[in-house]
């Protein structure tokens, strides 16, 4: 069995004119990526007005002390699944590591635990993710329209929303201004 070109804990960052706004200025955490396919959360956009706060009491979780940090559109598929990607100082049912950008939680035990007080140390929820058949993501890296970039916890939690995108092309030496949308011809 061949094993995937992307490894999993990359970011996956869309080119300007990607054709797709679904995935304009997308910068995507890949969490899984096996020979069954791939599964990414979108970092760089928020889920216009959702907080976790208000998240935790639909789902009927006292939000206790919890921050109203923004949620973030984690992708097109499931929209309305949440995720928790976290750094790996906290495990619980399902969580799965995600090389060099902590773990991905997307059980509600999670949750839970960040109501209380006791969950992970630093932590994105998000609502929905990207999603990739088998090889599909491989192939997909065949064709211009996305960058892969080294990811890390500096990114995740420590950089704005909004500035992830540009940080993360400029943590690969990128100067995102320089890129140009329109594809040329000769």
């Amino acid at each position: 069995m061949e094993q995937p070109r992307f490894q999993s804990g990359k970011l996956l960052l869309a080119m300007p004119g990607i054709g797709d706004p679904r995935f304009e200025r997308a910068v995507i955490a890949v969490c899984v990526h096996d020979e069954h396919g791939a599964v990414g959360i979108g970092i760089g956009h928020l889920r216009a007005g959702v907080g976790l706060r208000g998240l935790l009491h639909e789902l009927d979780i006292d939000p206790g002390d919890a921050p109203d940090v923004p949620v973030l559109h984690g992708g097109p598929v499931e929209p309305g699944r949440g995720f928790v990607l976290h750094s790996d100082d906290w495990g619980g049912q399902d969580t799965i590591a995600v090389t060099g950008l902590g773990a991905l939680t997307g059980t509600l035990d999670v949750l839970n635990a960040i109501a209380e007080g006791r969950g992970p140390s630093r932590y994105l929820v998000a609502l929905g993710y990207a999603g990739w058949g088998e090889g599909q993501l491989d192939d997909e890296m065949t064709r211009p329209g996305w960058l892969t970039a080294s990811g890390s916890p500096t990114i995740l939690f420590e950089t704005p929303v909004v500035q992830r995108w540009e940080a993360s092309f400029r943590a690969e030496g990128i100067d995102p201004r320089l890129l140009d949308s329109a594809a040329g011809a000769a």
